[in-house]
């Protein structure tokens, strides 16, 4: 330990600043001069690229392999096929999508809006801009979640949210999980059913008692 001048008070170790684990990437773009530019942006904002996708028609099953922080997608215009692979890509465990396009229209923004895009970005490709758009796109995905997470316990009634709560607790004692992993699954499994997530959680609740002996 070191001693301030004079001897009057001890000048604690500085401690290191934390860590931050940087983005991990998937790009899809089926032009690879298109694609190296992005590539580029990625290496300058320090993001780690873990593949490059010349299309989206196994989207869904490499996003499960690698499990990225945010999905890039970078093509001429989004086709109807492309916009549902970025949707089921993401239908289960969500994460940010940032799309490049070079020509569009309000339909198909909607639709890939709807689809989970959170940064649509038309005539805008450039290295200098790739890191503003995928933090703008992991902003907007952090503030939707968060208020739809907030929407969805606001609208549950006393019953339903004590039956979430034994939901939970009954998740994360048979499944181990944490109590936020476990409010996913429920969500999910609502999305899945069409139903409330009070429901399906009442739904747990009643299985778990027939159960018992």
């Amino acid at each position: 330990m070191e001693v301030a001048p004079g001897g009057l008070q001890p000048v604690l170790p500085r401690r290191p600043p934390p860590v931050t684990k940087p983005l991990s990437v998937l790009l899809i773009d089926d032009n690879p001069a298109r694609a190296d530019i992005v590539a580029a942006g990625l290496a300058t904002a320090g993001y780690v690229l873990l593949a490059r996708l010349g299309g989206t028609h196994d989207l869904p099953a490499r996003v499960d392999e690698l499990r990225p922080d945010v999905i890039v997608v970078s093509i001429e215009s989004p086709s109807r096929d492309a916009i549902e692979d970025m949707r089921r890509s993401t239908a289960q465990r969500p994460r940010p999508i940032a799309l490049f396009v070079d020509r569009s229209d309000p339909a198909t923004i909607a639709a890939a809006m709807e689809a989970g895009v959170s940064a649509y970005i038309v005539k805008g490709l450039a290295e200098d801009r790739v890191q503003s758009v995928i933090d703008v796109a992991v902003a907007h995905f952090n503030r939707y979640h968060a208020m739809r997470e907030e929407l969805d316990r606001t609208r549950l009634s006393l019953v339903e949210r004590k039956a979430v709560d034994r939901a939970k607790g009954l998740l994360m004692e048979q499944r181990g999980l944490s109590e936020e992993a476990a409010y996913r699954l429920l969500r999910k499994l609502a999305m899945d059913q069409n139903k409330r997530i009070g429901e399906v959680a009442q739904d747990i609740v009643t299985y778990a008692r027939a159960l018992k002996p």
